[in-house]
């Protein structure tokens, strides 16, 4: 229980799984335009945690420029649903709340199910 914890707790990883889960799959450019203020540094860091705790799944295409696609697997999957009552809270507390009441925002982040 604790790793899962300390997935959970970082600043990120919430928002990166929301993300990836709101898509089927979606290229690092992609995950940094739906995620204001997160560095390039820190998506790197959060990607490659996620992906080896086995939650994301990257998949890098042998082309040029090479193309690396990240989708959820079936543990990250679970996790998002687990989380999603969590998101779906704390975007009542967000001022750009009540855009789609099917969807709520958080920190700019649809909170799809």
């Amino acid at each position: 229980m604790k790793g899962t914890i300390d997935v959970v707790a970082r600043k990120w990883s919430l928002f990166v799984l929301n993300v990836i889960g709101n898509n089927e799959k979606l290229r690092f450019h992609e995950i940094m335009d739906m995620l204001d203020r997160v560095s390039p540094t820190t998506l790197t860091e959060t990607l490659d945690k996620l992906v080896s705790l086995g939650l994301v799944r990257r998949d890098a295409y042998p082309e040029t420029p090479p193309r690396v696609e990240y989708s959820l697997t079936i543990e990250g999957s679970d996790l998002r649903t687990a989380i999603h009552p969590l998101l779906v809270w704390a975007a009542k507390k967000d001022p750009a709340k009540g855009r789609d009441p099917g969807c709520p925002v958080f920190a700019r982040v649809p909170i799809c199910p």
